[in-house]
């Protein structure tokens, strides 16, 4: 397979939402996961609210099961994982749905966020070791 067929194959599995939705989402009480690099958060902004994870550590903090979750975290609660421009949060999304997580991905990432206007902080908060 190519990465583009992987990319299809996991976005064919999300009900991927733009900024607008994103931010409804949050404000019902999902989780925004901001997988970017420090170094891209911390030249861009993060949005508030968010809680930045290492791509490494992802499933591991946001497993309903483990014993190395982040507070919160249980398959009721819908996750949205935001990365730059929406490619690498939509392979992330499709790992986390594997956890059993009510996972998506911000169609456009971070910078569709900003594109619309919506609320930024500046970063980089430290990420949840």
């Amino acid at each position: 397979m190519t990465i583009d067929e992987i990319l299809a194959e996991a976005r064919a599995r999300l009900d991927r939402v733009g900024p607008a939705g994103a931010r409804a989402l949050q404000e019902t009480g999902a989780l925004i996961v901001d997988i970017r690099p420090s170094a891209d958060r911390a030249a861009e902004g993060e949005i508030p609210g968010s809680v930045p994870v290492e791509r490494i550590r992802l499933e591991w903090r946001l497993d309903p099961a483990g014993t190395h979750r982040l507070p919160g975290v249980h398959a009721d609660r819908p996750v949205v994982v935001v990365c730059n421009e929406g490619y690498a949060s939509s392979l992330a999304a499709a790992d986390l749905l594997r956890l059993g997580l009510r996972a998506t991905d911000l169609d456009g990432g971070f910078r569709a966020w900003v594109a619309a206007g919506l609320p930024t902080r500046p970063g980089p908060t430290p990420a949840v070791p």
